[in-house]
């Protein structure tokens, strides 16, 4: 009996599939866990940039707040003081009032400016978008390699 070898070099057999090639439904199997494996890790990416920025945004929230009672406490001594003002007219006591409402004004527009500073640095997740961007780049031409066609630089093909 002679035995015919046929060689793994990528030639098909009669069957007309080359006989290294996985079938379909390995292939859909190992496309849908990278996939998954995608979706997962951009998630997660999103929830680490995310917490950053509501922290972010938690503090310049409790600058404003802050600015916002200041503001009250500021209301008020301005109008006791400007009653006092208007009732003696150069009374020391209502001179008092009037100094320290100015004061807490003052501390309530500081604290209103790094309020706003902080809530101003609160952006959407870059380096989500950026990869996101990458993927979609990378399945519409998956012989590129990822952030080529973003950055500019050639695609190894």
């Amino acid at each position: 009996m002679t035995s015919t070898r046929i060689a793994r070099t990528g030639s098909t057999a009669t069957t007309g599939t080359s006989v290294d090639d996985p079938s379909l439904g390995q292939l859909f199997a190992a496309a849908s866990r990278d996939l998954s494996l995608l979706i997962h890790q951009e998630i997660e990416l999103a929830k680490t940039e995310l917490a950053v920025d509501a922290k972010r945004a938690g503090i310049g929230a409790g600058f404003l707040g802050s600015a916002g009672f200041l503001g009250l406490l500021a209301a008020l001594f301005l109008s006791i003081a400007l009653a006092f003002g208007i009732a003696g007219l150069g009374l020391p006591l209502g001179v008092g009032f009037l100094i320290v409402g100015a004061l807490y004004l003052l501390v309530a527009a500081v604290l209103a400016f790094g309020g706003l500073k902080a809530v101003k640095k609160v952006g959407p997740p870059k380096r989500t978008i950026k990869t996101v961007k990458d993927d979609i780049t990378w399945a519409k031409h998956p012989t590129t390699t990822p952030g080529s066609a973003i950055e500019g630089t050639p695609s190894p093909t």
